[in-house]
């Protein structure tokens, strides 16, 4: 596996870890569930990030295309700062990496 696919699936890893844990504290999904309106965001976050063009592609916060639609753009923004607050707490470390770079 190259680098760039490696980056793919850990950024595709952690998207769905992030939209998981949104969709367990917002709506009360069982562990491993997504309710349709989660499901609907990360199969969309997901087709999105699959076609970005950038190669080496920067982090979405640093990126100058905003390939979202406005919409699932504020939704993404409300899940990643939930999420990343509460994985932060559950002593998920290796996250800061993530928001830092």
């Amino acid at each position: 596996m190259n680098e760039t696919a490696k980056k793919e699936k850990n950024d595709l890893e952690l998207l769905a870890h992030f939209i998981r844990t949104y969709c367990r504290g917002k709506h009360g999904s069982r562990k491993g569930e997504l309710c349709t309106e989660c499901s609907e965001l990360l199969e969309y976050a997901q087709a999105k990030r699959r076609k970005c063009p950038l190669d080496p592609k920067p982090s979405c916060k640093h990126c100058k295309v905003h390939c979202y639609a406005k919409n699932q753009r504020a939704r993404i923004k409300e899940v990643m700062a939930y999420s990343g607050k509460r994985l932060l707490l559950r002593g998920r470390l290796d996250l800061l990496w993530h928001y830092f770079f």
